[in-house]
């Protein structure tokens, strides 16, 4: 099969900024391994800063753009920024997202606009920008970041608003790598379960790490490392025969 990857391909994340957060970490690994490195997060200068890093660390390209993926214009005009500045584009992950904890009963309108919004909306408007480009070039990878919630109805830190949109991404993904499939293209999710980052309220102490992990069947939870890993498997070249997919990174929490 005829490789259509170019030699020094660029991979776009979106909310990589926090600095303990998966995108960051997914960010790393992925330029560690020889990826070029776009970042598009809320803020502009953190966006920038962390891609700066990321270059002068890892000798790959690197850039950051600030932009609210609620926002399809911004979204736009992040993306053209960074095809200006960095090699073909191949991959897109999707890690931008917010945690809610509030209970169905309370969630206001407010709220759960807001977790949809930015946990499913702005995945469409990123992945459909992308999508346009990558179909032009006859190849390409996405990767969205679902839940275990999206899968159990909840159970965990978040609840119903996160859970509907989590879900909402496994039901794009799957009609996205349909539709895309003939342009070269593969769409799949990564599920996690509890991963030890601050979404879920903060710093997780080892009390709160060892009841998460009880769910289980490993005797920890997750770290970043572990979806980044996942990703980096579902962007790459090898990857070419797997679409439509939500591949679980939650040890053994959701079995299906």
């Amino acid at each position: 099969m005829t490789s259509r990857y170019p030699q020094s391909p660029t991979v776009v994340l979106t909310g990589a900024a926090s600095p303990r957060g998966i995108g960051q970490a997914t960010a790393n690994y992925l330029a560690e391994r020889g990826w070029n490195v776009g970042v598009i997060d809320l803020d502009d200068s953190e966006s920038k800063t962390v891609a700066q890093t990321i270059a002068a660390t890892y000798g790959v390209k690197a850039f950051g753009v600030g932009a609210d993926v609620v926002d399809d214009s911004a979204v736009r005009a992040a993306f053209d920024v960074l095809e200006s500045e960095l090699p073909q584009v191949v991959a897109l992950v999707n890690l931008a997202g917010v945690s809610s904890p509030d209970p169905y009963l309370e969630v206001s309108t407010e709220e759960w606009d807001r977790v949809i919004g930015i946990n499913l909306t702005g995945v469409h408007h990123v992945t459909r920008r992308a999508a346009q480009t990558m179909a032009r070039h006859g190849v390409g990878r996405i990767v969205s970041l679902s839940s275990v919630s999206a899968q159990r109805g909840g159970g965990t830190y978040s609840k119903a608003a996160y859970s509907a949109a989590k879900a909402g991404v496994i039901g794009l993904t799957r009609a996205a790598a349909r539709e895309l499939g003939a342009f070269g293209i593969t769409v799949n999710a990564i599920a996690p379960g509890p991963i030890d980052t601050d979404i879920m309220g903060g710093p997780l102490t080892e009390e709160r790490k060892r009841r998460m992990a009880a769910d289980g069947v490993l005797d920890r939870i997750g770290e970043p490392r572990d979806v980044a890993a996942a990703v980096s498997y579902l962007i790459s070249e090898d990857a070419g025969f797997v679409t439509g997919h939500t591949l679980n990174v939650d040890g053994g929490l959701y079995m299906h």
